[in-house]
This record gives structure tokens, sequence and C-alpha cells, in this order.
């Protein structure tokens, strides 16, 4: 992104910082305003994303960027009878960490997920080169990312819910008054489709793909590793 885009603009603390404390604010109140928000699409897209994952059959997942670990849960469920017929113990390790700097050794993970994640990297390039190195070769890397539908009236409906209602709705029902405004700022401005395609290959991803979803509001990027 050219521009930084920052939840707090008088705040003195770094992009990373202010989305801890973003977060930190509004955890409780997140799921349900994201189904509001949504309205209780989200719900399908992680389930597409736990779809993608769940065909590649890992053994380990990383899921970045997990807020109140929404994916997390799903996909943990989902290969229940995978992980009890190995007799492996089936639990979600919470770990506090920075997504440029992960506390993971190279080759780590089968499958890698963010999702409503990426736009929040402080820089994202070497986020992503950090999640290629963690990832094992051939594994999965899924993001699920809002997008900016290109057809009319899709655009200009989109435009109008994210840059009047969505504030307005973040106001009324937030703690954080700032919160959502970032939320749909970042979004709007977020690269998406062909350009975020371009910065996973340019990161060194391979086998690049993207997938819009419900008139490209959302979209299901997929890449692997040589």
């Amino acid at each position: 992104m050219s521009k930084k885009i920052t939840p707090y603009k008088d705040s003195s603390l770094s992009k990373k910082e202010q989305i801890a404390k973003m977060f930190d604010t509004i955890s409780n109140e997140y799921d349900g305003l994201n189904r509001v928000i949504s309205f209780g699409i989200d719900i399908k897209w992680r389930k597409k994303v736990v779809k993608i994952v769940a065909n590649k059959n890992p053994e380990s997942v990383l899921d970045i960027a997990t807020g109140t670990g929404d994916l997390a849960i799903n996909l943990t469920q989902t290969n229940a009878k995978k992980i009890n017929a190995k007799k492996l113990n089936d639990t979600i390790d919470m770990v506090v960490g920075d997504s440029e700097n992960l506390p993971f050794d190279d080759n780590s993970f089968d499958a890698i997920t963010v999702a409503f994640g990426v736009r929040n990297f402080e820089h994202l390039e070497i986020g992503l080169s950090e999640i290629l190195r963690v990832l094992k070769p051939n594994g999965v890397f899924v993001v699920l990312e809002t997008s900016v539908p290109t057809k009319f009236p899709f655009r200009q409906g989109y435009f109008l819910y994210t840059k009047i209602l969505l504030p307005i709705i973040g106001k009324l029902f937030s703690k954080d008054k700032d919160a959502y405004s970032y939320l749909s700022s970042s979004a709007a401005k977020f690269p998406y489709g062909k350009a975020f395609n371009n910065i996973l290959t340019k990161t060194g991803f391979i086998s690049t793909q993207s997938f819009a979803q419900t008139f490209g509001v959302a979209t299901i990027y997929t890449a692997s590793k040589q």
C-alpha cells in the first residue's frame, strides 16, 4: 500500500502496537459485530477456507492473526477425526507473536491461514516472507481478505456501505470509535485480486490463485511453496 493506514491518526505507537491495542479493545464485541456487518456471510467464507485446507489433509496448521480463534476452531473441528485416529491431542495452542518474525522453525506447517489479517501487517512483504519460510514445501497458504467489487452496482454499493454505514455501526456498538473506521479504510486500500497475487508471486509463492466471494466484497487466495 502506498500510504500506511493506522487505527489512530494521532498516536505515536507503531502500526503493530496500534493494531494490538485496537483488537484488545474490541475483542469482546468483535465476533458479534462481524456477524452484523457481514450479514453472517463471513461464516460461509470461513467454511470455504476450511474445506480448501482439509482437502490437503494437513497434520499441522498455523492460523495467523487468529483473533478470537473462529477459523482456528473450525479447522480443528474439521480435522478432529483424523487427529483422534492418530491418537494426537485435539488442541489449539494460542501463541502471541510477531507476524514479521514468527517464532517457528523453517518448514514447520503443512498449511497456513490468515483470515482478515494480512491488511493489518505493518510490512506486508516481510510478513508474507515469514509465512513462506515456515510453510513446508508443497504446503498450502490460504488467505481470506476483504476486496472491492469491480462491477456496477456492487462497487458503488460497497463504497456506500463501507464509508458511511460501517463507521456508523462501529460508533453505535463499539467501545472504540476509530476501530471500524480503520477496518473499512484499510479494506478499501488493500491490494486485491491480481495485485495481491502478484505480491505473493514476488515474495516467492507459487501456484497463486484468487477466488472472489459474494460479488467481490471478499476474496480467497491460495498459494503454495516450491
